[in-house]
């Protein structure tokens, strides 16, 4: 009985739940990242819109998107679920976010990358795990207009449906 209880707490807990989300969509991500980086974008580089771009950087935009769009629709539907904000304005924020987040991201692979000679895929895992953390308080806050204080009653006892 106490190890249900505890589990119940566990799924009611939105920082566990996040966790879950945003696992759902690293997965996604790295998987994607994988595929395209090993076997689908064979070409060392890309000339997009007149530029010169690496492997591993188209790599991380395609599977980036895709991790984005299943972290978003998790993390609304499981995670942040009681916010009021409109799914279109919680979509643009969330993207905006991700927009930020990915540059972020491609900052720290390429120096994993090239300046520690990381393989590209751990690179990619190291890089997503290093700004997790900052990820749940900004979407939070801003994609989801949700405060940083919870309500203690409503977080222990979920209302049916949310």
């Amino acid at each position: 009985m106490a190890d249900n209880k505890s589990k119940g707490k566990l799924i009611n807990n939105q920082v566990f739940r996040f966790v879950l989300s945003a696992g759902a969509g690293f997965l996604v991500d790295v998987c994607a990242f994988y595929l395209f980086y090993h076997n689908l974008l064979t070409q060392h580089t890309y000339h997009i819109f007149g530029l010169t771009v690496r492997n591993y950087t188209v790599s991380l935009a395609l599977s980036f998107f895709m991790g984005v769009v299943v972290n978003f629709l998790i993390t609304r539907y499981m995670v942040f679920n009681e916010s009021k904000s409109a799914p279109r304005k919680q979509f643009f924020r969330f993207v905006t976010v991700a927009f930020i987040g990915f540059f972020a991201n491609l900052s720290v692979v390429k120096i994993l990358i090239q300046a520690c000679s990381f393989n590209p895929t751990v690179a990619r895992i190291s890089a997503a795990l290093s700004l997790f953390f900052a990820s749940f308080f900004i979407h939070k806050v801003f994609s989801f207009s949700l405060s940083l204080k919870r309500n203690h009653a409503n977080s222990e006892h979920p209302k049916p449906g949310n």
